[in-house]
């Protein structure tokens, strides 16, 4: 046989797996991220900062921060104020308008 019979036949492209991100603007979608991350980053030092102070005066113990953090109904309570959040963030991949202007004022 000669080597051109013995190739294994050609594979079909791959489709990507994230297909609904498929037309979505890479400017928009990386300023959202900056954003995020920016948010993330002073929200985490101030809840810490906040912890601190709480414990330092003897509000709570680290114990009762901890095991809040694993209270059902304060997970249901945080996860829907996330969710809230996430939805007006990422309202702004969907609008159309000036991309050198600021995110939305509604978002933050």
């Amino acid at each position: 046989m000669s080597a051109a019979k013995r190739k294994a036949p050609a594979k079909p492209a791959a489709q990507p797996e994230l297909a609904f991100l498929e037309g979505v603007d890479v400017d928009r979608l990386a300023a959202l991220v900056f954003e995020l991350s920016s948010q993330l980053h002073v929200e985490r030092h101030r809840r810490m900062a906040l912890e601190r102070a709480l414990v330092a005066k003897g509000v709570v113990t680290e114990a009762e921060v901890a095991a809040l953090a694993e209270d059902q109904a304060f997970l249901g309570a945080a996860r829907e104020a996330a969710d809230r959040s996430l939805r007006k963030l990422l309202r702004i991949l969907a609008e159309d308008g000036d991309r050198r202007a600021p995110l939305r004022k509604e978002a933050l």
